[in-house]
């Protein structure tokens, strides 16, 4: 038999010597063609791309709510048309007549554009009612009159859904109690407003106080309670219950309580002098509390008509805030977020009797 004879040595590794498992990339990318090269790059390209865009629907969604909850709360600034806002809804406790500053307002929106705007609520008919701002809102619609520009066609503001008219109230009422110049005689007429109108549920101007100027102190919740009072009493006789200081009101309404007929007295003293101005009837309604105060004569009328007298106006800042003050021929009037009746009497009388010896040496060196 003939031998067979071994063509080929070949060295077979042993089993446990072979790597198992994933063939590296390098490997796969020496053995995959151009094209299977592209497709994968193309494939891993669109998972990508469909990650990002899976991140970015996400996101505006998000945005999208958030917007929605903002402008819910009023807290996005729309234009809205001035035709479009309506002022009937609440009873405002601004008084009545010209605003002195609403010039000053008007000016600052001409420089600087509408700071803070006003806040408004939806109503069903696709109109707002008005909340805050009834002030800027004048503005705006006297610029829009005074110069026809289409920039005053519309008034920043941020717009909210219709809410409890008590809420609405508490609004405008919280932003007002900031102001300086707000009376006790405004905050009194609101009160009584708000109690007199059957829609609101509320059945004594105490309770009307209670909800109006929840945020207010105690104390200051009782005088506006006062002043609502005596307004009642006095609701036909009085012509400037707005210039009526705190002071004096409060402790008019406790004399009247003790006397309910010092109003009959009150009633004839203050009507006999219809052309009185707010001076006068303040001083007049002083001598039913101050005995000893004498009032000022009442002014002689000149003519058959009623004379203007001519006024400057302007302002003068102090430590408790800015004094609006007012002067014309022999007057000088000052409103400051101050108690003047509890100023030391020798005091104040010294610092008026300074400004008088100024003003009189002023006046000599002009006329000397």
């Amino acid at each position: 038999m003939s031998r067979k004879r071994r063509m080929f040595d070949i060295d077979m590794p042993v089993m446990d010597d072979i790597p198992v498992g994933k063939v590296p990339d390098k490997v796969l990318e020496k053995r995959r063609g151009p094209m299977a090269a592209a497709i994968s790059e193309n494939a891993d390209a669109l998972r990508n791309q469909q990650s990002t865009e899976d991140t970015i629907r996400a996101e505006n969604d998000r945005l999208a709510h958030e917007l929605v909850r903002l402008r819910s709360e009023g807290l996005v600034t729309e234009h809205v048309a001035l035709s479009d806002v309506v002022t009937e809804k609440l009873t405002r406790d601004r008084k009545p007549g010209p605003d002195p500053e609403l010039d000053e307002l008007k000016d600052s929106i001409r420089d600087i554009g509408l700071s803070n705007p006003i806040r408004l609520e939806r109503r069903s008919d696709g109109r707002f009612d008005l909340i805050q701002g009834m002030r800027r809102l004048s503005a705006y619609r006297a610029l829009y009159e005074e110069t026809g520009e289409d920039r005053y066609a519309k008034i920043p503001a941020g717009i909210s859904a219709a809410t409890d008219v008590s809420d609405s109230y508490r609004r405008m009422v919280d932003e007002n109690l900031i102001r300086k110049d707000i009376s006790f005689a405004e905050m009194g007429a609101l009160a009584r407003a708000y109690a007199e109108n059957p829609s609101h549920d509320c059945d004594s101007v105490d309770k009307a106080v209670a909800i109006l100027f929840k945020s207010a102190s105690y104390t200051k919740r009782s005088y506006i309670r006062a002043f609502a009072s005596l307004l009642m009493m006095l609701d036909k006789v009085l012509m400037h219950p707005n210039d009526i200081p705190r002071n004096l009101g409060v402790e008019l309404k406790r004399k009247i309580d003790a006397d309910p007929g010092l109003v009959r007295h009150i009633s004839t003293a203050v009507m006999s002098e219809p052309d009185r101005d707010a001076a006068r009837e303040v001083a007049l309604l002083r001598r039913f509390v101050e005995p000893d105060a004498v009032a000022p004569k009442k002014p002689t009328a000149t003519s058959g008509g009623k004379t203007r007298r001519a006024k400057t106006t302007f302002q003068v800042s102090g430590r408790a805030g800015v004094a609006k003050c007012a002067a014309s021929s022999g007057r000088v009037e000052v409103r400051y977020d101050l108690d003047f009746t509890r100023v030391d009497r020798a005091k104040l009388e010294q610092a008026i009797a300074t400004m008088l010896e100024d003003l009189q040496e002023e006046d000599d060196l002009t006329h000397g």
